[in-house]
């Protein structure tokens, strides 16, 4: 075992504890985390949060599959309208300058925390509660007849689903993220999906393309074991550590707090990309 990844683990147990605690948007700081404290290479960090997208989406996909929010079926035409963009990202990431990638992982990473502060479903365990609980609040009949809504399918909007798709696996095949903030909205605005489902669903989504996006980078590049098994078993004992302790925070103020440490990180990388 790597001790480079011994020594990364307690940040990655941090990075499960927010994912935990507050839902998604935790893992956008394992990038940054693996290549600071890690010491790994920004491609070799975003293959490595490929691979920690994936196995949180497939925790988070359950209980919405149990719960009936996920339509498997359109999150796989989703996920499939994805694959040119998840390849195309992979590629770019693979001939991306190191500094160029850190600082546009950087730029992602203040986007990701002005959608956290402005209510982002996708972003939080806080909103998808939110969104859930209003959706539940009308009963049974009331969300079946929101999420069977009619939806006309004509070649503008098939064409907008592609681009959406495309944009979304571009995304995660360049910085190893989810999407989840480009997801949903798509999922609701164009296939007029309820939140709780487009929430559910959008899980589907990433799991195809991080799962895409890292069985394109396996034949030009490895995964360092050593450093990844233990950040990975660290960072799942905090994701099950923080949904205990997610019913005893102040959601609001751990939101604006972890949204502040996004900023924090964001402006370290592109200090240090631009100073170093």
């Amino acid at each position: 075992m790597d001790l480079r990844g011994l020594l990364a683990s307690p940040l990655g147990f941090l990075i499960g504890l927010s994912l935990g605690a507050l839902g998604g948007g935790g893992s956008i700081l394992a990038v940054p985390a693996l290549v600071y404290a890690a010491g790994q290479s920004p491609r070799a960090a975003t293959t490595t949060s490929l691979l920690l997208v994936g196995i949180a989406s497939i925790v988070g996909l359950r209980p919405h599959l149990r719960a009936g929010r996920v339509r498997v079926a359109t999150g796989l035409a989703f996920g499939a309208a994805g694959i040119p963009g998840s390849l195309l990202g992979s590629a770019v990431n693979q001939r991306l300058d190191p500094d160029l990638l850190l600082l546009g992982f950087a730029g992602l990473v203040l986007v990701a925390a002005w959608r956290m502060l402005t209510g982002c479903p996708t972003c939080t365990k806080l909103g998808e509660d939110l969104a859930t609980g209003a959706a539940d609040a009308g009963g049974g009949v009331a969300l079946a007849s929101r999420r069977d809504v009619a939806t006309r399918v004509d070649v503008g909007r098939v064409l907008a689903i592609v681009a959406a798709g495309t944009a979304v696996g571009f995304l995660t095949g360049l910085f190893g993220v989810g999407g989840g903030f480009v997801i949903v909205p798509a999922l609701t605005l164009l296939l007029r999906m309820n939140m709780p489902t487009a929430i559910g669903t959008s899980l589907l989504v990433i799991g195809v393309n991080s799962a895409v996006g890292l069985a394109a980078r396996i034949s030009t590049s490895s995964i360092e074991w050593g450093v990844t098994l233990p950040f990975a078993v660290a960072a799942i004992a905090g994701v099950l550590t923080g949904g205990r302790l997610a019913g005893r925070l102040d959601p609001e103020r751990s939101l604006r707090w972890f949204a502040g440490l996004l900023v924090a990180v964001a402006l370290y990388t592109a200090a240090d990309v631009v100073l170093g």
